[in-house]
């Protein structure tokens, strides 16, 4: 009877704490949509400028407007061929054009709580590019829905869905991973730092509903990296699973 109340009441905690640490993590992207809406408030994404220019902007606006001082991975603006590029890539800075496809990603830290936000622009009415930024978002909620139904998978396999989830919209997937743990800063990291055993990763064949070594909920982030090789162009969409 003893253990069955204690077990009971450790159920209880890792609830309570599951549901909190959840909260936290959705009023930290709450803060990143509503930097994202700024940014588009402010006109900031217009032909002319560089990739450069619009990033130190976007960061001097989240400063600014929402006190945000840290960020938890580097700052990303790229437009036209850079949007082809992974995550790890440096490409050279760019001149945005008129009919361009631009895409911002930041993981911005709110009270100590990470997030990891992106959304693809397109300027102008280019239709091939505007298709590319509705696929991928469409995409993205057809892949949570999909995730939000299990109860047992590995990355791996996880992976290999949004593989095929971009080959069903006819394009490649560009990225490396397909999405990773966030949480309070700095988040949970592999005991081998060269792994990928909190990616979604095709080599990390983990159950991505295992609790981390205290006994926590993880939470994960699904990004989709859709390319468009006939264009040389590609669209990106990131945010909680």
């Amino acid at each position: 009877m003893k253990k069955a109340l204690a077990a009971l009441i450790g159920l209880l905690v890792f609830t309570s704490i599951d549901k909190e640490t959840k909260m936290k993590l959705q009023r930290a992207e709450k803060v990143s949509v509503q930097l994202f809406e700024a940014i588009e408030k402010n006109n900031l994404i217009v032909p002319g400028k560089s990739e450069k220019q619009l990033n130190e902007e976007v960061e001097r606006l989240a400063l600014e407007k929402f006190g945000i001082q840290k960020h938890w991975h580097k700052k990303i603006v790229r437009s036209g061929e850079n949007t082809m590029s992974i995550y790890t890539d440096n490409p050279p800075d760019r001149v945005l054009q008129k009919d361009d496809i631009v895409f911002v990603d930041y993981g911005i830290i709110t009270d100590g709580w990470e997030s990891d936000y992106a959304r693809t622009y397109v300027l102008g009415n280019d239709s091939k590019k505007i298709k590319l930024k509705k696929d991928v978002e469409k995409a993205w909620y057809e892949t949570q829905a999909w995730y939000q139904k299990q109860t047992k998978l590995k990355a791996s396999d996880f992976f290999n869905y949004v593989v095929n989830k971009a080959k069903e919209y006819g394009y490649s997937y560009g990225g490396e991973i397909a999405g990773h743990i966030v949480g309070e800063y700095p988040h949970e990291q592999p005991a081998d730092p060269k792994s990928f055993d909190l990616d979604v990763h095709p080599s990390n064949h983990n159950d991505m509903f295992l609790r981390d070594a205290n006994g926590n909920e993880r939470h994960w982030i699904l990004e989709m990296h859709f390319v468009d090789k006939e264009n040389n162009i590609a669209a990106y969409m990131e945010q909680l699973l």
